[in-house]
């Protein structure tokens, strides 16, 4: 059943006023952050808003979107506002001098103005952007797995501290993630598109990491796009399969739909990165900053992604539309069809 026939059938309804909503939101974003911290030895960070175009540290979101521009009175050169910030964090690793095993994370605000809006997308992203320095040696599936299941892990703390604060919003998160891959996924829904291939596998394990998103499937396709300079998604692991980077999807048993709460990988060493460059027909690329920093092994190896805030609120806090957690803009139709329902947006 879809978001909008449970709507039309008026089964859903807040289990939290507006004040207590703000509460919520303020608890969640407080305890996950300090969590995430401790378990992923990670220092907050100021970020930028913005970026100058040309450096090579923008994410273009695998080509699909525009980013906000502008220019200024001070140079010629057009700023952009950040889509992520899936390269800067690798960049200012280096910077400010992280050792080994530490890192960094920031909060994370963008404008994508192209978005198609509805109750899980707004042209408004904040998000939890994370990244910290690994070896050689951690460029694995296991790795990943591990650093998975300790954001997993922050996450199951902080529902715990949410029922506690509201008993009516009990929780709904297995103890453990279901990990799969992408290639096996395929394989046991090839008839699915793989947005319902997502819905299914996360229906019956309730919370699972896709690993491996990026490269073509047996099909040809791959399940979802990614960029050519981030994460590792065309590396072929010892078990024959492809890719070190993946999604983590919650069971959303309002909208009855598979719930993507971040996105994250190891990101690409020298040979990864110009492999997918010329796989997309982007080898001009490894001139810029950036792509030379990896290339001539300036950069370190790392890991990293994103973690959505309001997503993270919506699912805690059991709403059924992305702008009851966050002010955003809206269609006027949207804004009355909630709004007949009851359901606020903030």
């Amino acid at each position: 059943m879809t978001s909008k026939a449970l709507i039309a059938k008026k089964i859903y309804k807040s289990k939290l006023d507006l004040i207590e909503t703000e509460i919520g939101i303020k608890l969640i974003k407080d305890t996950f952050e300090r969590k995430l911290a401790k378990k992923l030895s990670l220092q907050r960070v100021s970020a930028p808003r913005f970026l100058m175009m040309g450096n090579g540290l923008q994410d273009d979101l695998a080509g699909t979107q525009i980013p906000v521009g502008f220019k200024t009175k001070f140079t010629d050169t057009t700023v952009e506002m950040v889509h992520s910030l899936a390269k800067w964090k690798r960049h200012a690793l280096k910077k400010y001098g992280f050792k080994h095993g530490t890192g960094l994370y920031t909060d994370m605000d963008a404008v994508r103005k192209d978005e198609d809006v509805d109750n899980i997308h707004s042209i408004y992203v904040d998000q939890w952007d994370w990244e910290f320095i690994i070896s050689n040696k951690q460029r694995s599936i296991p790795f990943l797995k591990e650093t998975v299941k300790k954001i997993y892990k922050a996450i199951l703390e902080t529902e715990e501290i949410i029922e506690k604060t509201f008993p009516k919003l009990k929780s709904r998160l297995p103890k453990k993630i279901k990990f799969i891959h992408s290639e096996e996924l395929e394989e046991m829904y090839p008839q699915s598109s793989p947005k319902e291939r997502e819905d299914k596998i996360t229906e019956k394990y309730g919370a699972v990491f896709i690993i491996g998103i990026g490269h073509p499937l047996k099909s040809g396709k791959p399940h979802d796009l990614r960029a050519a300079d981030y994460d590792d998604w065309s590396t072929t692991t010892t078990d024959k399969t492809k890719g070190l980077n993946g999604d983590i999807l919650f069971w959303d048993d309002l909208r009855k739909k598979a719930l993507e709460i971040s996105s994250m990988g190891i990101r690409v060493d020298a040979t990864a990165l110009l492999k997918q460059l010329e796989f997309m027909g982007l080898i001009d690329r490894k001139k810029l900053e950036f792509h030379k920093g990896i290339i001539e092994e300036k950069l370190p190896l790392s890991v990293g992604g994103g973690i959505g805030q309001s997503r993270l609120c919506m699912f805690l806090l059991q709403k059924i539309h992305i702008g009851e957690v966050q002010v955003s803009v809206w269609p006027e139709k949207m804004i009355k069809d909630y709004k007949k329902k009851g359901i606020k947006l903030l």
